[in-house]
C-alpha cells in the first residue's frame, strides 16, 4: 500500500510518499480502507520534531481518517466488514491508504456524512468538545469566544457552543473565513487584525467580558485575552507557538483560570463519553463538519505549509 512516511524530523519536506506493507489487524483491532485523512496542526508539531511526544522514526503520520472496514481481528464485535466508519487516533498513521486501529479508536460514521467530513471530526471535534465541556465547563447561556474560528477546531467549537445555547463571539482574519464562521451560526464575527476588536468583544458583553475563551494561539494573544474575561472567567488553551509574557494580576482581580488541554491526555472513560455525544450530533445532524479542500496523498507537504501559514478555512483533507 502508499503511505506517507517521515524518517527524520524537519521541514513538511521530509514527508515521502512510499510503498510499504500493509498492517494486519490482531486481536481487537481493525484495518480500514481510507477514503480520506484529515490534517492537523498537531501533525505539523510532530513532524517537525517540535512536540512534547514523539514518534519513533520512521513513521506515518496523522490521527484521522474516515473510510470502510477491510478486516477485523479477534474479539470485534460493534463492526464489521463493509462498515462506514471514522478513527480518533489510530495505531499505524491515517496519511495512507490503509489504517490499523483498535476498536476503541472507531466510531461509525453515518451514511449521510461524507467520508471528507468524516476525516474531519476526531481530533478537531474531539479537541473542541474537551476544550469547551470537559476543561471550561461551559454552560449554556455564557459567552465564549473562539479565538480563531476559521479552522477546524475553531468550526467545530462554533457549532457545538451554538448547539449548547451558548452566546458564541468567533474571530476570523479574512473576510472570506469570517463569512463562514457566520454561516457556521457565531451570533457575532470579528476582525481580529483589526485595532478595535478588543473594545468590540467588550461592548458586545456590555463591558461584563466573556466567560470562555477557545484560544488558538497563545504565544500571541493570552495576554490579551486575560483582559476580556468576565469575573470567573476561563481562558482554555488549546495551541502556541511559543512563550508569551502575562500579568498574573489579570488572573486574580477576575478569579479566572487559564486550563492547558491537549486531546491525546483525555481519560478512557471522558473518551467514550466524548465521542458518544459527538456521534449524537452527526447522526441528529446539529454537527457538520466543513471541509475547506481536498489534496492528494503525494500533497501531504503542501498540505502542512497551508496549515502553518493559517490559509485553511475548515479542513483540509487528503485523499489516496
Amino acid at each position: 500500500m502508499k503511505a506517507i512516511r517521515v524518517r527524520q524530523f524537519g521541514e513538511p519536506e521530509v514527508m515521502k510518499l512510499e510503498e510499504i506493507t500493509p498492517p494486519k489487524p490482531g486481536k481487537e483491532e481493525i484495518l480500514i480502507n481510507v477514503k480520506a485523512a484529515g490534517v492537523n496542526p498537531v501533525d505539523t508539531y510532530i513532524r517537525s520534531g517540535k512536540y512534547l511526544r514523539l514518534p519513533e522514526l520512521p513513521y506515518t503520520p496523522g490521527y484521522d481518517a474516515a473510510g470502510t472496514i477491510e478486516a477485523v481481528g479477534e474479539g470485534i464485535e460493534r463492526f464489521k466488514v463493509g462498515d462506514r466508519v471514522f478513527t480518533a487516533r489510530n495505531l499505524s498513521g491515517a496519511y495512507a491508504e490503509k489504517v490499523l486501529c483498535h476498536k476503541n479508536q472507531v466510531f461509525p460514521l453515518p451514511e449521510k456524512v461524507f467520508f471528507q467530513q468524516g476525516a474531519a471530526l476526531g481530533v478537531p471535534y474531539g479537541t473542541a468538545y474537551r476544550a469547551l465541556f470537559q476543561r471550561a465547563k461551559a454552560v449554556r447561556d455564557e459567552v465564549v469566544l473562539i479565538h480563531g474560528a476559521t479552522g477546524g477546531v475553531g468550526i467545530a467549537a462554533v457549532q457545538l457552543a451554538r448547539n449548547a445555547g451558548m452566546t458564541v463571539i468567533g474571530t476570523g482574519g479574512s473576510e472570506k473565513g469570517r463569512k463562514l464562521v457566520k454561516e457556521q451560526g457565531a451570533d457575532h464575527v470579528l476582525d481580529h487584525h483589526a485595532p478595535d476588536y478588543l473594545d468590540k468583544i467588550l461592548k458586545i458583553t456590555g463591558g461584563r467580558g466573556v466567560d470562555v475563551i477557545l484560544e488558538m494561539l497563545a504565544n500571541q494573544n493570552l495576554g490579551k485575552d486575560l483582559t476580556l474575561l468576565a469575573r470567573n472567567g476561563r481562558v482554555v488553551v488549546i495551541g502556541s507557538r511559543g512563550k508569551v509574557e502575562i500579568d498574573p494580576r489579570e488572573t486574580m482581580v477576575r478569579d479566572s483560570s487559564i486550563l492547558g488541554m491537549t486531546l491525546l491526555s483525555t481519560t478512557d472513560p471522558k473518551w467514550n463519553g466524548l465521542y458518544a455525544a459527538i456521534c449524537s450530533g452527526l447522526s441528529d445532524g446539529s454537527l457538520s463538519p466543513v471541509v475547506g479542500k481536498e489534496m492528494a496523498l503525494r500533497e501531504a507537504p503542501v498540505a502542512h505549509h497551508e496549515v502553518i501559514e493559517s490559509k485553511a478555512f475548515g479542513k483540509i483533507v487528503l485523499v489516496p
